[in-house]
């Protein structure tokens, strides 16, 4: 079993949603020129992330699936042989959109879609309005590279997703991320809120020993309605190995492409030591199915 080379593009965005393109393409590139076999792109990085505010203008950014941009990250795929994974606001039908991932295999052709299973409704992260919550559940997708168990953003909080996709036999956890800090928090919230951001997810690859890739978007970006005080996206891209172990991480403050090395073998040595699935009482998990046990 051959390791697996992943290429991650942490980039800004703005609402130029071709120069937004051009970059994630240049990434791409750059991380092939250097091996990478696997791209993975950040959340939305077609657009800015829009969330910030509620305006039903901003639909009319959504696109179907096939569409413009799986046409071109499609053909970007089969003219270098790699599989990419791209964010997406998709437009399903009229008042109907969701917050896609799609995993393109390296000869163009559409592998797998997955849709956002948790939407947010918090202050600058308004998703509830423009997201309908997914609905083709947590299955990993087949592609060349191996079963990949891909995943979005705020999905990154919630361990049954990371399980659930383990159990399905994915074989890399992929978290596609829009996340930043409010300006006006202070400088220790901000590092309490980036340290849990982190935890979480390396915690994801202990329980179930398995490498995952987050990729986030970095820079700030401004409330249009005026009435925010922004994001300043906070970046710290990773990949963490099947301990947990940090494999590579980009910084809070840089554009960057990253490509690292994943040993694929590492997940059955680890396993074998560790053999949380093996010892899991699933004899006695009913109540996990509970809201809360009142």
């Amino acid at each position: 079993m051959k390791n697996l080379l992943v290429g991650l593009v942490q980039q800004s965005c703005s609402a130029d949603r071709k120069v937004n393109i051009e970059k994630s393409t240049e990434g791409i590139r750059e991380a092939v020129a250097r091996g990478a076999q696997l791209i993975v792109l950040q959340e939305l990085h077609c657009g800015p992330y829009f969330c910030q505010s509620e305006d039903t203008a901003c639909f009319d950014q959504a696109e179907p699936i096939p569409g413009p941009a799986t046409e071109h990250f499609g053909a970007l795929a089969r003219e270098l042989g790699v599989v990419i994974v791209t964010s997406l606001f998709e437009r399903r039908a009229p008042g109907l959109y969701h917050n896609t991932a799609v995993v393109l295999e390296a000869d163009g052709t559409i592998a797998g879609t997955y849709r956002k299973m948790h939407i947010p409704d918090d202050p600058a992260f308004y998703e509830k309005f423009y997201f309908t919550p997914g609905d083709l559940g947590f299955e990993p997708i087949l592609t060349s590279v191996g079963k990949l168990g891909v995943l979005v953003c705020w999905d990154q909080w919630y361990p049954e997703a990371a399980r659930l996709m383990a159990l399905a036999g994915a074989e890399l956890l992929i978290y596609p991320t829009a996340i930043g800090w409010d300006p006006n928090d202070t400088a220790a919230e901000k590092q309490r809120q980036l340290d849990a951001w982190l935890t979480i997810q390396r915690s994801h690859a202990v329980a179930n020993g398995i490498p995952l890739v987050s990729v986030n978007r970095v820079g700030f970006e401004a409330d249009p309605s005026g009435a925010g005080a922004g994001l300043d996206f906070w970046g710290n891209s990773f990949v963490a190995g099947a301990q947990g172990e940090f494999l590579a991480k980009g910084s809070s403050g840089k554009e960057a492409v990253l490509v690292v090395e994943i040993d694929r073998q590492r997940s059955e040595t680890v396993r074998r030591i560790w053999p949380f699935l093996r010892d899991r009482r699933i004899d006695a998990y009913q109540d996990l199915l509970k809201r809360y046990r009142d």
